[in-house]
């Protein structure tokens, strides 16, 4: 009976201990069933066996450590405050050794195709020309900037900087859910993750044998000073919106981990249709800006009057190749919701090959029949803002009121271009510490390709976990947060 006893309390006392997956969803961690899959059980029980006390004491000091770092992000909307500490789960998010490398050639296929598309979007058009996409679906797209056509990048590569959302389903496979190409945010995140792991769980993680993500600041660095214009010193910077931009915190991040200058538009002037950066030696030619300034805001001369952000005559330097880009401006055609439905098409047509990944159904509202079927069923409807990211402009149908539905559709009615659906995907799960207790909370994941001569796919990426008990929104403007993604050895 004491024996008996005695085991009770230690199993209560475990990390996992009462932890139940949800019936609808593929659990990262364990089977339907309760017991660990077959190919984590040593992962479980390592980090079982610390104890749930340990456990919390551990996730504090993990808190702490972000806390002390200014590990941050900003919400606009809040009005409790804009600056946040990013929230992170010490349980990680294992991708096992032999599902990743498939997942890295879907990847590199899908930029390879998005690249081709933008230089042919920009350029002779021939997608358009054969009906591939609807020409008014691509040019009536608010990514489509008529100011950079016939202008090519100097390698090439439209998208030097790529994050790709991915979900996995309920039968365990994984699928795009969306493209980011213009200037994706959250890898500082996957890095700071891994350092404050590392300290956290040393033990777990030797044991685990996790692929490195290190090399990230150097691969980048690499695949961005050689890009640089010929006869031009590779000098690299990150222009940043400034300190009141909602990922400034990986703006200085990236550049010191690069080694590289962050400056602000005010800091660089264009003269004869060349960059150069004020420095307290004299002007300095620029051969490569990474960019974190959205494309409106890059050149008043070119696009918005009114901006402060940007460098007046930075374009005229950008068109005549004497300053390397990254990524490229018209980016955001490529990742309108809207478009992204085709990129199945444009793999066939450029390359000739079957998509290796694949993506979640989705209804066009610009489509005269897509858009009666979203309509009549809203209630089973993921509706998201062709133009919208981090969580905003979307309608959950299954989850929304009536008359939330009721106000979306005349939203869709008076602009069905600025809208696509999706049936509701149940996002796989993974324990997360709820404060008290293991809880499975949903997550995705955003891995990142860095793309120079080749494409490089970041081993891992940052899964993003929705921390509201049954929510399916993982942004982190929306209350979610983020871990450690572990590709296992």
């Amino acid at each position: 009976m004491a024996k008996s006893k005695k085991r009770s309390k230690q199993a209560a006392s475990n990390v996992f201990s009462g932890y139940k997956p949800l019936k609808s969803c593929f659990d990262e961690l364990f089977c339907a069933s309760g017991a660990p899959q077959e190919t984590l059980e040593a992962l479980v029980r390592s980090i079982d066996s610390i104890g749930a006390a340990e456990f919390k004491a551990r996730q504090k000091l993990a808190n702490a450590a972000f806390l002390k770092g200014g590990i941050t992000f900003k919400v606009y909307s809040d009005k409790r405050g804009q600056e946040k500490i990013f929230p992170f789960d010490l349980i990680p998010r294992p991708v096992s050794g032999q599902e990743w490398p498939r997942l890295e050639r879907g990847l590199t296929q899908r930029i390879a195709a998005l690249n081709m598309f933008l230089a042919d979007v920009y350029g002779e058009q021939r997608l358009l020309k054969e009906k591939v996409i609807p020409r008014e679906l691509v040019e009536g797209s608010k990514g489509f900037l008529k100011q950079v056509k016939g202008i090519k990048p100097l390698n090439g590569v439209y998208v030097h900087v790529a994050g790709i959302d991915l979900i996995r389903r309920p039968d365990g496979g994984f699928c795009v859910l969306e493209d980011n190409i213009r200037t994706p945010s959250g890898v500082s995140y996957v890095l700071e993750n891994r350092r404050v792991m590392k300290r956290v769980f040393p033990k777990v993680f030797a044991q685990a044998k996790v692929r490195n993500v290190d090399e990230y600041p150097l691969r980048l660095r690499e695949a961005l000073t050689g890009i640089a214009p010929q006869g031009v010193a590779p000098r690299l910077l990150i222009l940043t919106p400034g300190p009141f931009n909602s990922a400034y915190f990986e703006h200085s991040f990236l550049a010191r981990s690069m080694g590289c200058e962050l400056v602000q538009g005010q800091d660089l002037f264009v003269w004869q249709d060349k960059v150069y950066v004020k420095t307290t030696k004299g002007p300095q030619r620029v051969g490569v800006i990474y960019r974190r300034v959205d494309d409106q805001f890059m050149d008043p001369k070119v696009f918005r009057p009114d901006s402060l952000l940007g460098v007046p005559g930075i374009m005229g330097a950008y068109a005549k190749g004497n300053v390397a880009l990254a990524n490229a401006i018209g980016n955001g055609v490529a990742d309108d919701k809207a478009v992204y439905p085709y990129v199945p098409d444009m793999i066939r047509f450029y390359l000739s090959e079957e998509p290796i990944l694949d993506q979640v159904e989705t209804f066009i509202c610009a489509r005269e029949k897509d858009c009666e079927h979203v309509l009549a069923n809203l209630s089973k409807m993921v509706v998201k803002a062709v133009d919208e990211s981090g969580g905003y402009g979307m309608l959950m149908g299954p989850q929304a009121s009536k008359k939330e539905r009721d106000a979306f559709a005349e939203r869709i009615r008076a602009n069905p271009r600025g809208y696509i659906a999706q049936p509701r995907v149940e996002f796989s799960t993974c324990p997360t510490w709820s404060g008290t207790d293991m809880q499975p909370r949903r997550v995705d994941l955003r891995p990142y390709i860095v793309t120079g001569k080749d494409s490089w796919v970041l081993p891992g990426g940052l899964t993003r976990v929705a921390l509201v008990e049954g929510s399916y929104v993982v942004n982190s403007s929306q209350g979610g947060g983020s871990k450690d993604t572990w590709v296992m050895g």
